[in-house]
């Protein structure tokens, strides 16, 4: 059951590295007007999901990208606290409430592989 867990996190951060790409609008949106150049952040955030989901699948790079995940979800957390301030088209206000102590949960699952 662990490797399933491990491999469906792989996955996610793949598939949102990747969307981060085919639908860069949708975060480019969210990341803070105090950041320089959203459009290069966005594109690094994505590399860097797909890149870490990638390299969870062996064993001998899970480690590191436990750690990296872990510092991404610390450092676009700015990116979902503005997406609450902000508010977002179509997402219940009390969903993107919920979705702050949910980094939190995704740092402690990636933790499980460090």
């Amino acid at each position: 059951m662990e490797l399933f867990f491990l491999y469906l996190m792989g996955g996610i951060y793949i598939f949102a590295g990747i969307m981060h790409f085919v639908k860069p609008r949708m975060y480019i949106r969210i990341i803070p007007p105090f950041f320089p150049n959203p459009k290069v952040l966005n594109a690094i955030a994505g590399a860097f999901e797909i890149i870490l989901g990638l390299a969870l699948f062996f064993p001998s790079t899970r480690s590191i990208a436990a750690i990296g995940i872990i510092l991404l979800l610390l450092a676009v957390f700015p990116a979902n606290i503005y997406m609450y301030q902000k508010g977002a088209k179509g997402i219940p206000k009390w969903a993107l409430l919920l979705r702050l102590p949910l980094q939190f949960v995704l740092i402690a699952w990636a933790f499980m592989y460090v």
